[in-house]
């Protein structure tokens, strides 16, 4: 079996370091890249429960989704039939006078 030294003993504690050195920063860059995917991952969903739950500047889903429905409710009346003052009314009478302007005699 041959010797795996080089005969020049600076050359071989060299060598023998960066083999240290690299054995070290391999596992720990494959560290470091691993917490960094975790530590966004758990930014993510930090911001994803900031969303949901609310924060002092902002309001939860629930709180946004209450106001969107009580927009709605007051809206809504506009799309139906009723004594002929929604917005639905007005559209029926638009296409009857449409309809008989259309309509050969």
């Amino acid at each position: 079996m041959t010797d795996a030294t080089t005969g020049v003993d600076h050359l071989d504690a060299l060598v023998l370091w960066c083999g240290a050195v690299v054995a070290i920063a391999g596992p720990a860059g494959l560290l470091w890249r691993a917490t960094r995917g975790a530590h966004r991952l758990a930014r993510k969903v930090e911001d994803f429960v900031d969303d949901w739950a609310g924060t002092d500047e902002h309001p939860g889903v629930m709180a946004r989704l209450d106001r969107i429905e009580h927009k709605l409710g007051t809206v809504e009346h506009e799309l139906h039939p009723n004594s002929g003052g929604s917005l639905r009314d007005a559209v029926d009478r638009v296409d009857q006078r449409t309809a008989r302007h259309l309509d050969p005699p």
